[in-house]
């Protein structure tokens, strides 16, 4: 059990399906839910509210939208890993998501323990995407190129390979043998050489120019 549980807030237009994440979730020794909100806009200001560690988040939902909540949250530099959880599979939906930030994307038929999972993975600094979802972004981008990876270096690239297999800052410090604050280091230098907003970007950037699988 950890020392401090995984802080949760619930996102969903559905009081049925807030009531049964809230239910499955609260008997998960490391993760507790601190909060609800019905649409977008009232789940920004729980977040500034509550401080969360995890969002889990619909998209689709009346009034501000999980797409627009994930602007207004980046926005206002909320600290809190955005999972979101959703029904809705199509890539207009799906690539949007990910460029305002999310931290992953699952859909709502997901198993119950890999939600939890999932929650943890994220927290951690992982980069969480379902099969179906990496398949959706590689073929809307189209054939790998290239691109700007030219102007890595070959310690950024081993870097960005690590992102792209969901490795935190302190596991790829472990892996190549370096510094937490050197890995933060590099990772903010792929990040601008790239122009990607975050490392969930730098992920998919990896995957889509072949970097990674």
């Amino acid at each position: 059990m950890a020392d401090t549980p995984i802080r949760v807030l619930l996102v969903d237009d559905h009081q049925v399906v807030r009531r049964g994440l809230r239910t499955f979730l609260e008997v998960q020794d490391d993760i507790e839910v601190v909060g609800e909100a019905a649409d977008g806009e009232e789940g920004v200001a729980r977040a500034e509210e509550l401080r969360p560690d995890v969002i889990l988040m619909d998209v689709k939902m009346p009034g501000t939208d999980g797409i627009e909540a994930l602007r207004r949250l980046r926005a206002l530099a909320n600290p809190a890993r955005v999972l979101i959880v959703t029904s809705f599979t199509e890539q207009r939906t799906v690539v949007p998501a990910l460029r305002g930030g999310a931290a992953g994307y699952v859909y709502k038929d997901i198993d119950p323990d890999a939600l939890a999972g999932a929650i943890r993975s994220v927290h951690a600094g992982h980069v969480l995407l379902q099969p179906e979802v990496a398949e959706a972004l590689l073929s809307q981008e189209g054939a790998p190129s290239p691109g700007r990876g030219g102007s890595l270096t070959e310690r950024e690239q081993e870097v960005l390979t690590l992102i792209a297999d969901g490795r935190s800052n302190r596991e790829i410090a472990r892996a190549l043998v370096l510094s937490e604050k050197t890995v933060k280091t590099h990772v903010s230098n792929i990040l601008m050489k790239l122009d990607l907003a975050d490392r969930t970007q730098a992920a998919l950037w990896a995957v889509r120019h072949g970097i990674s699988d």
